[in-house]
C-alpha cells in the first residue's frame, strides 16, 4: 500500500533533490527512481571510494548538477529551469567531529546553503513542496531521558548541531516572511521540516560513523575503534526516514497548509541503544569482530544520550518504523557482504531492498 501511494504522487513528477550523491541522498534517488519520478540532483561530487551514488549508476537516473549550495547563481538557476513540482533539501556538511575542524564552512553550507535553496524556491511561479531535511540534533541536549519533541528549544553544543538549529531559524523566518500558511494561495509554496536520527545502511563509507568504521575494521580483521561505548543515540535504517520524508512531501501536496510544519522520524524508544550494543549487533550480523574503547585526549564534546518523540509523524503522517535494530543492524550488513561478493550487482540489490523495505 506504502508503495503505491507513493507512486501515485510521485511518478512522473519533477523533483529536485539537493545531497543525491549522498550516503542518504543516493538512497532516496534510488527510491525515487523507483516511484517513476524524474529526478534533478545539485551536489558536490561523491567524496568517498566506492560511492552509492556510482554504485547505483546515478547518473543513469537523474540528471545530475554537480555543484556547491554557496552558488547562489548556478543553484537558482538549476531550480528556475527545472520547475520541480518537489523539493527535497539533505545537502549539508553532516559530520559532527568535521565540524571541528571547519567551523565556518559548516556554518556556511549548512545555513546559508538553506537560506540559498529557499531563495531559489521563492522565484517559482508555481506550486511547490518542499522538505527540508535538518537532524535530531537541532535540540538543546539536556542530556535527559525524556525524548525530545518538535516543540521544544533548539540549541546546539557543537558547530554542526548549533549550525542545523541555525537553518531551522532560517526556516522559520522564511516560511513566515515568504511562505506563509495564510497566505498560501498567493505563493503556493509548502514548507516542512524533518529531523531524523542517526541513520545506518549500506553505502555509507564516512568517517567517524559506527557502521562504516565497524565494517572497514572487520574487512582487515582488525579491531574497531570505539570512542563513546555508552552514548545513546536514535539509530534507524536508512529507508526509515526516506520513506517518512516522502510521505510527509505526499501529506504537503494533499493538505499543504496542516503539513507545513516540523516533525521527528527516528525509532522506537527501545531501539534508541548504546554505540556498545550496536556493535554486539553487528557482530552477530557479521559473525565476529572485536572492538577496543579509544580514549582520545582533548577529545570534542559529542552528546551522551539523545532521543526523539516520533508521537507526531506516527499521529499526523500514519508513519512508523518498520523495523527494530536488530533488523536494521541485519540488513545494513548484509549489503557490505552483497557488495564483498559482488559490487557490480549491488544497484539490483540495493533495488530488491527497497522493494523488500516497502513490501514486508
Amino acid at each position: 500500500m506504502m508503495f503505491e501511494k507513493l507512486q501515485e504522487t510521485y511518478q512522473g513528477k519533477k523533483v529536485f533533490l539537493t545531497g543525491h550523491t549522498g550516503f542518504k541522498g543516493a538512497w532516496m534517488l534510488k527510491t525515487l527512481s523507483l516511484l517513476g519520478a524524474d529526478v534533478k540532483g545539485y551536489a558536490l561530487a561523491p567524496q568517498t571510494a566506492n560511492d552509492l551514488y556510482h554504485l547505483i549508476d546515478g547518473d543513469s537516473i537523474c540528471t545530475s548538477v554537480l555543484s556547491d549550495l554557496r552558488d547562489k547563481q548556478c543553484l537558482e538557476e538549476s531550480v528556475v529551469g527545472f520547475q520541480p513540482d518537489f523539493v527535497f533539501h539533505l545537502a549539508a556538511q553532516p559530520l559532527v567531529r568535521l565540524s571541528y575542524e571547519i567551523p565556518a564552512e559548516t556554518f556556511e553550507v549548512n545555513v546559508i546553503g538553506t537560506a540559498n535553496v529557499l531563495d531559489a524556491v521563492r522565484l517559482l511561479d508555481k506550486k511547490c513542496e518542499v522538505v527540508l531535511i535538518t537532524t535530531d540534533k537541532v535540540y538543546h541536549n539536556n542530556e535527559w531521558v525524556y525524548p525530545y519533541r518538535e516543540n521544544d528549544r533548539l540549541g546546539g553544543y557543537d558547530p554542526y548541531s548549533a549550525s542545523k538549529a541555525c537553518a531551522e531559524l532560517v526556516i522559520d523566518s522564511y516560511r513566515n516572511s515568504f511562505f506563509n500558511t495564510k497566505t498560501y494561495d498567493t505563493h503556493q509554496k509548502a514548507i516542512a521540516v524533518a529531523r531524523a536520527g542517526n541513520v545506518i545502511g549500506g553505502g555509507d563509507w564516512s568517517n567517524d560513523r559506527l557502521i562504516p568504521d565497524i565494517v572497514k575494521a572487520f574487512a582487515l580483521a582488525q579491531p574497531v575503534k570505539i570512542r563513546n561505548p555508552q552514548s545513546v543515540r536514535p539509530w534507524q535504517h536508512v529507508l526509515e526516514p526516506v520513506i517518512g520524508y516522502l510521505l510527509l512531501g505526499a501529506h504537503l501536496t494533499a493538505k499543504p497548509i496542516q503539513y507545513s510544519q516540523a516533525y521527528n522520524f527516528g525509532p522506537h524508544l527501545s531501539d534508541a541503544l548504546s554505540v556498545e550494543e550496536m556493535f554486539k549487533l553487528a557482530i552477530q550480523s557479521w559473525g565476529g569482530g572485536a572492538c577496543k574503547i579509544e580514549k582520545l585526549e582533548g577529545q570534542h564534546h559529542e552528546a551522551g544520550l539523545l532521543k526523539l518523540d516520533i508521537s507526531k509523524a506516527m499521529s499526523e503522517l500514519k508513519w512508523q518504523p518498520k523495523m527494530n535494530a536488530e533488523q536494521a543492524v541485519r540488513m545494513t550488513m548484509d549489503w557490505y557482504s552483497a557488495f564483498d561478493k559482488n559490487r557490480n550487482n549491488i544497484s539490483e540489490f540495493s533495488a530488491w531492498q527497497i522493494n523488500k523495505f516497502f513490501h514486508e
